[in-house]
């Protein structure tokens, strides 16, 4: 069977959730979610295809081959690709309705005043050399609460939950009010944060209903292997959900 996305075995993940309608996967940094220029054959999906080929080829392209969302190359974490065209479509709605409470662990350069709050600031894609975000009036609502669970070495760790998913939107959010995620290099504004050896930003946990049993589901992905010196570095707990 010929598929329409390259399979290539080398593409690394993990799965964190497997049924018959639907995947959870756990992407590493530095990984793109779906082809693109430079990424033809090197992304998630294409790793996915390996194993999965057949059930993702016959969700077809209107379906994205079954990915429901993605995350940034830089952004390691929670990925869901549905499997069967009608987990998709009931995945799809969940998104689109704000169904599905998405966690994110990042750590970010000084310390968030307040420790809790709602950045509501909307967001326009610009498309250039490459797609990035700004804060524009005419720009889509977005809205990302954020709250700190520890502090030291002048950054912090946060937990955040975007309520919409807009292009790179926690990182930009976070700038936006002055605390931009370590390892950052698009939207910093004046911030200079120390360097570390990666985007200290991870996508935690899901929370959303299954597409056919509407059995309440979550699935969480830990703190990541790589970035566990970087918490010792800055003298920071890993962290744990409730």
């Amino acid at each position: 069977m010929e598929f329409s996305v390259r399979p290539n075995p080398k593409v690394p993940y993990d799965i964190a959730h497997h049924d018959d309608d639907f995947l959870v996967v756990e992407k590493p940094a530095r990984v793109v979610t779906q082809p693109g220029l430079k990424h033809e054959h090197d992304s998630l999906l294409n790793g996915l295809f390996c194993e999965y080929g057949k059930l993702l080829q016959n969700m077809g392209a209107d379906r994205g081959w079954g990915l429901l969302h993605r995350l940034d190359k830089d952004t390691s974490g929670l990925v869901m690709v549905a499997l069967r065209p009608q987990a998709y479509d009931n995945l799809r709605a969940q998104f689109v309705e704000r169904k599905i409470r998405k966690t994110y662990w990042a750590i970010v350069d000084g310390l968030p005043k307040p420790a809790q709050a709602v950045i509501q600031k909307p967001i326009a894609e610009v498309v250039g050399r490459r797609k990035r975000a700004v804060i524009r009036h005419d720009g889509k609502p977005s809205i990302t609460a954020y709250k700190v669970l520890q502090t030291a070495g002048g950054v912090a760790l946060i937990e955040a939950r975007p309520k919409t998913g807009r292009l790179h939107q926690i990182r930009i959010h976070m700038s936006e009010v002055g605390n931009p995620v370590l390892g950052e290099t698009i939207y910093l504004g004046k911030s200079q944060p120390p360097n570390v050896v990666r985007l200290c930003l991870h996508a935690a946990e899901l929370k959303f209903l299954h597409p056919i049993t509407s059995q309440g589901l979550t699935v969480r992905a830990p703190w990541p292997k790589d970035l566990r010196k970087t918490l010792t570095r800055f003298g920071l707990d890993e962290p744990r959900m409730g």
